[in-house]
């Protein structure tokens, strides 16, 4: 972060960037914070992106416009666009958003200080309204239970990629999207009160006011917090930590006969754990208590090249010590004969005697993090020496956000050859290639049955095969590599099927396997696609592996049951 060009330090960082960059952003207000308070706004203009220079979710320097003209060169901490009519009293929906402001005039810019609601206890107001929502969900679920009817559950946003069955009939839907809050921070316990639909950048924006972080946090920033827990989440983290649910202390839920229960490892501790990656098929959840950890201000992000899939793998197993100093491992395989496995550190300082360059990946200007990781290994001097830098911490989170890890890439094979693949298009096409507009493109689109996206769970001892077979079939590449502690059986998440319903422990010898994420275009015509997931799916279980539930799944019920324990 730059300091201020009158020379003074920048402000303590309490938020980070949040705004959509598009033309419908237009005439709208940008409101601007800086440590916490308003400092002023602008309207969204044809110069927008030469003002901001950001992406969405992004810290950045930026002339902040005050009294007398501009005032210095500022780190803006918080941002959110207003429509221009917006009353100058109407209270803005997120907690952490000014209680009042005015629109901002072609004259000039507004300054309001706001007050806020102290984040040191759950106030009275906060809960009162969780519980009469959570009441509300309580006598619907109750009511459909009664009459014998199914229901779907809308939680106001989808990081699936199957078939949207949404539309299908709107009276058949429990809407749980109002339980969208952080209730509470306890930075002393380093726990979090937090409602499901709560994405993780908003998780991520309140826990770092702590100086905390969750443990596990997905990589993908719309991906929330009740999805997480019902869903199967692995990332980076999850060799030490686990799936995301292993860093939850308590769960409330309402059951399929509409009665509210807490979930946690002394009360109900099987639905607690068995619930976690069943996808919202024991009950819905209403609210959770997660864990944290101190944050950092970057991470030490090595690239270790790699020449082989074997190579590859042995050096993921090596590197993924739970009992390590390492705090994220994953890896990048782009073809069977290059790839980089990258370990994080959580670090506050530049190292003292070779400071390192420090990249950001969210700017429309920054490279896609993918492809950084490949020039970085493919340009060095030294092709086979680690390369070191630093990455701010919510970059480093979210650094796969742009591009949808690569995925976004198959945009421009549809537009092919009209609208080519460079710098200058994912630039100008930024606003469209962050996951969460990515999601609402392929549901829209109707090609979730074209794009093969899977996650894919492999023991070790069959990762290597498991990868040339998916090159001979699908010849998908890049690969993302992660490996994952194991939950103890019995389990919804993928697990090693040799250990299902034996009750090993995470710690055993078959504690860790590896995610690997196929993720591709599949064969155009819908029979070829579904033959080919059903080849994946039986090269999988020849090797032991299982696949992710969020996605396309095509094996009967029988063969499900062969993987858990129905028992």
């Amino acid at each position: 972060m730059s300091p201020s060009a009158a020379g003074s330090p920048t402000p303590p960082v309490s938020h980070w960037l949040h705004y959509p960059r598009s033309s419908a952003a237009r005439n709208q207000v940008l409101v601007i914070e800086e440590g916490g308070m308003p400092v002023g706004a602008m309207r969204a203009v044809g110069a927008w992106r030469t003002q901001c220079q950001v992406g969405a979710s992004h810290l950045h320097p930026l002339r902040v416009s005050g009294p007398g003209g501009f005032r210095h060169v500022s780190t803006v901490t918080h941002a959110q666009l207003l429509p221009s009519h917006l009353s100058p009293r109407r209270p803005l929906s997120h907690s952490r958003r000014p209680t009042q402001t005015k629109t901002l005039e072609n004259s000039g810019p507004i300054w309001t200080p706001v007050r806020y609601n102290s984040r040191s206890s759950t106030s009275n107001e906060a809960m009162s309204r969780h519980q009469a929502e959570v009441q509300r969900i309580s006598e619907t679920v109750k009511a459909f239970h009664e009459r014998g009817e199914k229901f779907r559950i809308y939680h106001g946003s989808t990081n699936s990629t199957r078939k949207n069955m949404m539309n299908k009939d709107f009276r058949k839907v429990v809407d749980t999207s109002k339980l969208n809050h952080v209730l509470h921070i306890d930075k002393e316990k380093q726990v979090a009160l937090v409602e499901p639909n709560v994405p993780m950048d908003r998780l991520v924006e309140a826990t770092l006011e702590h100086n905390l972080i969750p443990p596990v946090v997905m990589e993908f920033p719309g991906i929330t917090v009740g999805g997480g827990y019902s869903g199967t989440s692995g990332e980076s983290s999850s060799f030490k930590h686990g799936f995301f649910d292993r860093t939850l202390n308590s769960v409330e839920m309402v059951l399929a006969d509409g009665s509210v229960t807490t979930l946690s490892e002394s009360q109900n501790a099987d639905l607690f754990r068995g619930a976690a990656g069943a996808v919202g098929t024991f009950g819905v959840t209403t609210l959770v208590e997660l864990q944290l950890r101190p944050a950092r201000k970057f991470v030490e992000t090595t690239y270790h090249p790699v020449s082989s899939t074997a190579e590859a793998i042995a050096k993921t197993k090596e590197l993924a010590d739970p009992a390590g100093d390492l705090d994220y491992v994953d890896g990048l395989l782009f073809s069977p004969n290059s790839g980089a496995i990258i370990t994080g550190r959580l670090v506050d300082e530049q190292p003292s005697s070779h400071p390192l360059p420090i990249q950001r990946f969210s700017s429309a200007s920054d490279p896609w993090f993918y492809m950084h990781a490949e020039t970085t290994i493919t340009n060095s001097p030294d092709p086979g020496t680690p390369h070191k830098e630093l990455i701010p911490l919510p970059e480093y989170l979210f650094r796969y956000d742009r591009g949808g890890f690569w995925v976004g890439r198959a945009a421009f094979s549809y537009f092919s050859p009209f609208v080519p693949f460079n710098r200058f298009t994912r630039w100008c096409l930024d606003d469209f290639l962050h996951t969460r507009m990515m999601y609402q493109a392929l549901h829209s689109s109707g090609h979730t049955e074209r794009m093969f996206v899977q996650d894919l769970a492999v023991p070790y001892d069959g990762a290597e095969s498991f990868i040339q077979y998916s090159d001979e079939r699908l010849n998908i590449w890049p690969l993302w590599l992660c490996p994952l502690r194991q939950s103890p059986q019995p389990s919804m998440h993928p697990h090693d099927t040799r250990c299902t319903g034996r009750g090993e422990s995470q710690d055993s010898e078959e504690g860790q396997m590896l995610n690997i994420g196929l993720w591709g275009l599949g064969p155009p015509v819908r029979e070829d696609f579904i033959r080919a997931n059903r080849d994946i799916e039986s090269k999988l279980k020849h090797l032991h592996g299982m696949r992710w539930l969020y996605a396309q799944t095509y094996h009967p019920a029988e063969e499900f049951w062969e993987d858990f324990d129905e028992a």
